[in-house]
């Protein structure tokens, strides 16, 4: 199900896709990125495995992510990045990932070309949180996040206006933004 999802045509996702009226700035270069959506089986369950970042963190602490960061120099491409950045921020070793494909880049609101690359993790692993950079590692059943009956949208003023985005709540865990943004890239794939 998931890897025909994957195959899929269609465009990527923005942060701008619910705020048609915020425009990005003119002639700005996107930065490459990948982040890896990790699946796991467990008990017989599908499960996601995301990341809370650090609150003491200068760019969105405390907010819920996928493991994964910017394409550095010694990074081949978006997929390479997602599993340096996942074996740093959780351990997982890349030897340890089935890749089963990618979802169309998503644009952020802070100058990011994100690629959402999904992988099954074939063998189990120690989750290590990275010091200073994840606060936690957790697992949210992937029949919630692709249920888009899960989704909400809701809004707060950011620079002036109200900007709208994707949320998605799995008990604590507020997951919303871009996270969630590609989340519903996904489930939009899905049989539902």
């Amino acid at each position: 199900m998931i890897r025909k999802a994957v195959t899929q045509p269609g465009r990527g996702s923005s942060d701008f896709d619910l705020n048609p009226d915020v425009k990005p700035p003119m002639g700005r270069k996107l930065r490459p990125a990948g982040v890896l959506i990790p699946l796991i089986e467990e008990a017989g369950q599908l499960q996601l495995i995301l990341t809370k970042r650090s609150s003491a963190l200068k760019h969105h602490p405390g907010q819920i992510a996928f493991p994964g960061g910017k394409v550095d120099p010694g990074d081949a491409d978006a997929i390479a990045a997602a599993l340096r950045e996942a074996q740093e921020e959780v351990g997982l070793p890349p030897t340890h990932v089935d890749l089963i494909g990618q979802l169309p880049p998503h644009e952020t609101v802070t100058g990011f070309s994100v690629t959402p690359v999904i992988g099954f993790i074939a063998k189990p692993f120690d989750i290590i949180a990275e010091v200073g950079e994840v606060e936690e590692v957790f697992k949210v059943p992937f029949k919630h996040v692709s249920n888009l009956a899960k989704y909400a949208r809701q809004g707060r003023m950011w620079q002036g206006r109200m900007r709208l985005y994707e949320t998605v709540p799995y008990g604590p865990y507020y997951i919303w933004g871009a996270t969630a943004r590609m989340l519903r890239a996904l489930a939009e794939r899905l049989p539902q």
